[in-house]
């Protein structure tokens, strides 16, 4: 199939988020410095009184955030994943999962595609950080449609939870009508051969993958893994058992993520081996869009030529 591209997800958070503050006043965002690019700036245009500019203290925003949800606002994040996670580590850990408090990690410019913003903003390992953080939910939507849906799930969640979006238009993979189900994987393909796990906006890639195997004989069974935590281990031990060879992709490091998820579960309830594709231990450069999937293995093309290697290894 050739999906159509969407929209910015980024585009979508700024409307999104703008919409549920209309219907509930509890709701605020907090933006560090990055409204321009978040798409933040849509919400503080129709919502001037309920947007609070932070400026480049991440740390203090994540500690205001956790401070207005103890007074029952429910804060939107609005910022990159790189100052999300990563830099105001300790204040996510310490104020806002361990306390279980209502803060919506809302995190931009996920994975590979940052607009060449360099090595320092290009954050590949925030899924492994966030899945290991107890209290804490980890979603990864595949689409502007299901990014849509997942803000809001959030707004309606009673909880801290991360949510990683992207920067640029990705393929569409889901229509209008589409529902978000927390801790549900949602089949996309169904096969004989070979069962892939995917996450975030790396699935509409796969899809793609996917068509090139059915060229080369190669009947792939795709499933869409877009609660990371908790994870839907029934739904994963029953795709990985239709095949019994399993194949994880993600836009992420191989190690803690998705994949590392997805082998842990089948060691514990259904032991077969996990071939995982993704970053190996690098820190990726910074680059075009299309060069980065090139170089590290995870355009259509590329995941299709890895997929097929796996199994001719086999």
């Amino acid at each position: 199939m050739t999906l159509p591209m969407g929209r910015p997800m980024r585009e979508v958070f700024g409307e999104t988020v703008a919409e549920l503050a209309s219907a509930d006043p509890r709701i605020v965002m907090l933006d560090g410095d990055l409204g321009s690019s978040t798409r933040a700036d849509i919400f503080e245009k129709a919502h001037p009184d309920k947007y609070l500019q932070m400026g480049i203290a991440e740390q203090n925003m994540l500690g205001v955030a956790a401070g207005l949800a103890t007074m029952g606002l429910i804060p939107f994040i609005s910022t990159f994943v790189s100052f999300a996670v990563v830099r105001p580590l300790d204040q996510v850990r310490v104020l806002i999962a361990q306390t279980g408090l209502n803060v919506k990690i809302t995190a931009g410019y996920g994975g590979l595609f940052t607009g060449q913003t360099g090595m320092s903003h290009i954050i590949v390992d925030d899924l492994s950080i966030t899945r290991t953080m107890p209290g804490m939910v980890v979603v990864a939507p595949a689409d502007d449609t299901e990014a849509r849906e997942v803000l809001r799930w959030a707004a309606a969640y009673q909880g801290p939870c991360f949510v990683r979006l992207v920067r640029d238009a990705t393929q569409r993979l889901f229509e209008d009508g589409h529902r978000f189900e927390l801790g549900k994987v949602v089949p996309i393909r169904e096969g004989a051969d070979v069962t892939i796990f995917s996450t975030g906006s790396q699935t509409p890639r796969v899809v793609d993958a996917t068509d090139l195997l059915a060229a080369r004989g190669i009947d792939a069974h795709l499933v869409h893994v877009p609660t990371i935590k908790p994870l839907d281990v029934d739904a994963i031990v029953a795709a990985a058992g239709r095949t019994g060879r399993v194949i994880t992709v993600e836009e992420h490091t191989i190690m803690g993520g998705l994949g590392g998820a997805v082998a842990e579960t089948l060691s514990e309830h259904r032991p077969m081996r996990v071939d995982r594709i993704g970053l190996r231990d690098v820190y990726p450069e910074s680059g075009p869009n299309d060069a980065l999937l090139d170089i590290y293995g995870l355009s259509a093309v590329r995941v299709a030529e890895q997929v097929e290697a796996i199994l001719r290894r086999r």
